[in-house]
């Protein structure tokens, strides 16, 4: 268990770095106006300068892959329901994003700018989980199709 722990949260750390990267990428290409946001300029002006603030959120990155890897554990406790798993790990995640959120200026510093993001992190999450569990539902009654012609 303790290999696997180490194992998803250093991936996760790897994945939280790259996709934090390609995040600034696609923001940029699309409200950059032609130059490269490699972080939101009130993180900027919190830290004193930009390297620092890119550091800070490469940094922030790193933490919210590795508790998004560990995590990931929880879908493997095979005598949990369904439920349980998802509530864990929707209060886990949450509990790793809100405060990366608010540290790295990616959302308002004000109730409504909490409530929005909150708003739209549960929908992503509502999304993710739906095809996720859409895709197993498929998965598990074609393996029991074909169990059931075998048979």
């Amino acid at each position: 268990m303790k290999k696997q722990l180490f194992r998803r949260s250093f991936c996760g750390m790897i994945s939280g770095i790259a996709i934090g990267y390609l995040i600034t990428v696609i923001l940029s290409l699309f409200w950059g106006e032609g130059e490269y946001l490699p972080c939101m300029p009130q993180l900027i002006d919190t830290m004193g300068n930009e390297a620092s603030a890119v550091a800070f959120q490469t940094g922030l990155s790193a933490l919210l892959g590795i508790a998004f890897g560990a995590g990931s554990l929880i879908w493997d406790q095979e005598d949990w329901s369904l439920f349980k798993q998802t509530a864990l790990y929707l209060l886990l995640s949450s509990a790793a994003m809100f405060p990366v959120a608010w540290l790295a200026h990616w959302m308002e510093h004000s109730l409504s700018g909490f409530l929005s993001y909150a708003a739209v992190f549960l929908a992503i999450f509502l999304i993710a989980w739906l095809s996720q569990y859409l895709f197993w539902r498929r998965r598990v009654r074609k393996l029991d199709e074909t169990i059931r012609k075998n048979f």
